[in-house]
Parts: C-alpha cells; structure tokens; sequence
C-alpha cells in the first residue's frame, strides 16, 4: 500500500456502530500501539455512566495519544441527540490539538451471505483525501443511505477545512463482528504505515462475541430507535 502523509496530526474516532467494528478496531490500535490515555471527552446530556476494568476507573469516551495520532473512543451508543453533541465534541478538540484530518471506523451491513472476506469501502468529506483511498485500493462507498453518530460526524466536518474519511467494513449488523474489524485494522494499520500483529484478536474471535454480546445489544436498540424516528425500517447502511 502507498501510505497518507504519516506526519500529519490524525485523530482515530471509534464508537458502538454495526458489529462493533469500530470498537473492536479502535481498541485494539490502542492496545497494539502501547497509546496513552490522556483525557477525557465529555458530551453534554450523557447520563452518567463509568466503567471499571481491572480496578481502573474508566470514563465511557477517552482521549488517547501516541506521537502524531490521536485517538478518541466511545464504549456508549449515542441516540440522534447525544450524536450531535459528540460530534461537536470532536470538532473541539481537533481545533484545539491542529488534527490535519479524522479518521473514522464504522460497519457496514451486509447481505452477502458467501464465506468471503469482508470488504472495506471509503467515504470522504473532502477532495483531499481522495488520495488515500486511490493509493490503498480502497473503493468508494457510492450509494447509500447513513445516519445515526456517522451522519452526525460527517454533517459537521464536510463544513469544516478538516477533511474525515470514514472506513466502513462490512458486517453483521446484529452480532459483534471480529472478522470484520480484522480487515479494518489492517487498512488502517497500512493508511497510517503502522504495524499491528492482528493473531491474539484472531485468537480470542469467540471469546470477543460473547463479551461484546450485551454492548452489541444496547446498540441495536439505539439504531431502531433511531429509524422509527425516521419513520421506515431500511438496512442500517445500504
């Protein structure tokens, strides 16, 4: 793959979407690239809510950072409200911290039912980054309906000078999807000109779906909740 421009502050934005992909995804660049939490990112309305991971108290969307990349990650879903507000959140800190461009991480249903791997496909708010997708093979999300916490995203930064390409993987749209989040990490990994070892998410793909099974319950939820409003009950990304 021909990379981006390494050097330039990136920020790496995950959150619970279709088969988690960004969840997985993004968590598991914090872990390889050994980054370090250096904050936290408050959303006005979130109901309080904190996790606890061997004895560490965790806010649910933390700030992580290693070199020239940043990264933020969710472990809530966010309804249509709360989306906006996190979205905003993410604009902040960009202007504050000079973040040349985003980088997002979502899944993408899919109905192929074959055994195949699945597929990565790009979506961009700016001409500039175009670039990127042409030299990692990346094809274009063409067609298609989004909405939810990429909608919101991408409705704040196509208006903004900081340029967001979002990588959608295809997925299983009601069960955590590792195999999905495999592929995504290695476009990422090749984007960013980083190595990840991607074995130890290869061996725990069983254990993955069962510990993500709750959280991947609660997002299902947000995103009906989400389409009645809209009033029609299309695929979550077509």
């Amino acid at each position: 793959m021909v990379k981006s421009n390494t050097q330039e502050n990136t920020l790496l934005v995950g959150f619970p979407s279709n088969g988690l992909v960004g969840t997985f995804t993004i968590s598991y660049m914090i872990n390889s690239l050994k980054m370090k939490q250096i904050g936290e990112i408050e959303v006005p309305d979130l109901p309080s809510t904190l996790f606890v991971e061997n004895g560490e108290i965790l806010a649910p969307i933390r700030v992580y950072n290693k070199k020239n990349i940043s990264v933020i990650i969710s472990d809530v879903p966010f309804n249509q409200y709360l989306a906006e507000g996190f979205a905003h959140a993410l604009y902040e800190f960009c202007k504050k911290n000079t973040i040349k461009k985003i980088i997002i991480v979502s899944g993408m249903e899919t109905t192929n039912q074959e055994k195949k791997a699945p597929k990565i496909l790009g979506l961009v708010t700016h001409s500039t980054l175009e670039n990127i997708l042409y030299k990692n093979e990346i094809p274009k999300f063409l067609d298609g309906s989004i909405f939810g916490t990429d909608a919101a995203i991408i409705s704040v930064f196509r208006k903004t000078k900081i340029p967001a390409l979002v990588l959608y993987a295809e997925c299983h749209p009601f069960f955590p999807d590792p195999e999905a989040s495999i592929v995504a990490i290695e476009t990422l990994a090749g984007i960013l000109d980083v190595k990840v070892d991607i074995q130890d998410i290869k061996n725990r793909i069983d254990k993955l779906r069962i510990q993500h099974r709750k959280l991947m319950e609660e997002t299902i939820r947000t995103l009906q909740l989400q389409q009645e409003k809209q009033g029609r009950t299309p695929q979550i990304y077509r």
